[in-house]
């Protein structure tokens, strides 16, 4: 971990798949299919590289065409996007995978038959900094380090799990598993700001463990950001005899890391430690307000995400009590819905559905759905199943446009953890399906104008707005 080591001469190359009308690469003349070598004389390995060297304002980019080297020159101005997609972030080898044996490991725990790309454990450091994925550190070489360190990969995200090195190792399964505290302060040392998290298994890392764990990563703020604290999720498939978190351990995590927010806040300016959504919706307690997260922008990782549902309900509030008329005349488009969700956030949906309903009349049921696949231990949106959804809702009476989270796929393909397509459900179910993040989406769903709705005759109705948010199980499209 010296970060002293010069980068190799690597020739492999990017295939580029697109090129932004306008861009800088479009004037020097790179098309789709080139094969990007080198900018500026360097060699590439992977976007990081190629956005680091053509930082310049003149640009010379090698190429590869139909087996051709061939040199473009030309000037970039202050600003301009180079413009360039390629088939797949890292050019030199596939994503890298993890050395660990983590006994809650969600890929260790996957169901059995299903798609390939699920039991690929991945823990690339890349993918961190590009993408915000966590990672161990597990499996950096003295050149990942250099790169690290000369690129200014900042901010990077690492599981730390626990601060002690014979507790981690245990955790990890993985007796060669560095100092993490050594390897943070290297990081901070070398200009990288760093988000950590801990995923807190009841009798393993919690208690003693934890708090020991949250005091040496605040002793290394601010270069050490932030402390997400998130509950161990596990799989009927598990094998290793861990347990989830009763609702009375849940509620003492809770407590805890409010007292150190509390604490941290008066020392440090900020919480620092930032317990994620689910311990606040498995103990029914009220998630904190925005300005609690003091700006980060996590969500992904679970932390903040219904703060943002209900503040974007409030904000639609308005416009629903607006059009009190329109739904006096029974003008909408779509007079009756059902909403399906994961158990975790299904009371929290209910609350806002029965307003919604209350206000404009228009009936709205929210129906939880059990995952069967993974068991029922696993109760958020983002990992239902599709077969789940169609059995569940089979058989009863349901509103005109069924209502799913779109979260459930996001896969680049745009299908579920099972292979379920949005269209897919709404032919087993006989009913258009429409996806939705906020209460938003849900007035829009009335209004006919859902930004992507499934007609189960007539096909997908995608509207040119729409965005499809990439989470975390996107990153299949690169193993």
């Amino acid at each position: 971990m010296t970060g002293q080591e010069p980068a190799p001469e690597i020739r492999q190359g990017g295939l580029v798949t697109g090129v932004a009308p306008g861009s800088a690469g479009e004037a020097l003349g790179v098309t789709p299919g080139d094969v990007l070598t080198a900018v500026n004389g360097y060699a590439v390995e992977d976007v990081i590289d190629v956005q680091y060297y053509a930082a310049d304002e003149h640009l010379e980019l090698t190429v590869l065409r139909a087996g051709q080297e061939r040199v473009l020159s030309g000037a970039r101005a202050y600003n301009e996007e180079l413009g360039l997609e390629f088939e797949h972030p890292t050019f030199d080898v596939d994503i890298r995978r993890c050395n660990n044996l983590c006994e809650f490991c969600f890929v260790l725990q996957m169901a059995p038959r299903m798609r390939r790309t699920l039991y690929i454990k991945d823990d690339d450091y890349r993918y961190s900094f590009l993408f915000g994925h966590y990672v161990t550190l597990t499996n950096l070489s003295e050149r990942d380090w250099w790169r690290i360190a000369n690129q200014g990969l900042s901010p990077l995200y690492v599981s730390v799990h626990a601060t002690d090195l014979d507790l981690r190792r245990r955790f990890l399964r993985n007796d060669t598993a560095p100092d993490i505290v050594e390897q943070l302060r290297w990081l901070i040392d070398n200009g990288v700001e760093v988000h950590t998290q801990i995923v807190v298994t009841p009798e393993v890392n919690d208690g003693p463990h934890l708090e020991k764990s949250v005091r040496d990563l605040a002793a290394l703020y601010p270069g050490v950001r932030s402390v997400s604290v998130v509950p161990v999720g596990l799989t009927r498939h598990h094998k290793y005899g861990m347990r989830v978190n009763t609702v009375e351990e849940a509620q003492k995590v809770l407590e805890r890391c409010h007292t150190w927010g509390d604490a941290y806040k008066a020392q440090l300016g900020v919480n620092f430690v930032y317990p994620t959504d689910e311990w606040y919706l498995v103990t029914r307690r009220p998630v904190p307000p925005r300005d609690w997260y003091d700006g980060l922008s996590l969500e992904e990782n679970g932390l903040g995400m219904v703060r943002r549902f209900l503040e974007e309900w409030e904000r639609s509030l308005p416009e629903v009590e607006g059009h009190a008329l329109f739904w006096e005349l029974e003008m909408m488009p779509v007079k009756s819905l059902t909403l399906a969700t994961g158990a975790l956030f299904a009371d929290t949906l209910k609350t806002h559905a029965g307003d919604f309903t209350d206000t404009t009349g228009v009936p709205s049921e929210v129906i939880p759905i059990a995952n069967t696949r993974l068991g029922e231990t696993i109760t958020v949106a983002g990992l239902l199943m599709g077969e789940d959804v169609v059995a569940q809702l089979s058989g009863r009476e349901l509103g005109e446009v069924v209502v799913l989270p779109r979260v459930m796929f996001d896969h680049p393909d745009g299908v579920s953890l099972d292979d379920q397509s949005p269209l897919d459900i709404a032919r087993a179910l006989g009913r258009p399906v429409a996806l939705a993040d906020l209460m938003g989406d849900v007035v829009d769903i009335l209004h006919g104008q859902a930004a992507m709705l499934f007609d189960p005759v007539q096909g997908p109705r995608i509207s040119p707005d729409a965005v499809h948010r990439a989470g975390g199980w996107a990153v299949e499209k690169y193993l």
